[in-house]
């Protein structure tokens, strides 16, 4: 199981059921819920912050934060890669 903190640019994952209670308040009311598909767009030049897009709303997010945010591999969600 990787986290949003192993995405590189363009990757995509879904938020994991495993850690919901590790999610910060405050991002799950933007959208940080388990099962939102989470996309990598860009990180900061110094890899801190990092910005996603999670169920259409973009967010700039520490990276501790999402290493944090555990993810499942896309394969395992719907089959197709």
């Amino acid at each position: 199981m990787s986290s949003i903190a192993s995405l590189k640019i363009g990757e995509s994952g879904i938020i994991s059921e495993d850690n919901q209670n590790s999610i910060p308040l405050k991002l799950l009311e933007m959208g940080c819920l388990p099962g939102a598909e989470v996309t990598l767009l860009q990180i900061a030049p110094l890899n801190d912050p990092m910005y996603v897009v999670v169920n259409g709303s973009h967010l700039a997010i520490r990276k501790e934060m999402a290493a944090k945010i555990k993810l499942m591999n896309l394969e395992t969600q719907n089959g197709e890669r």
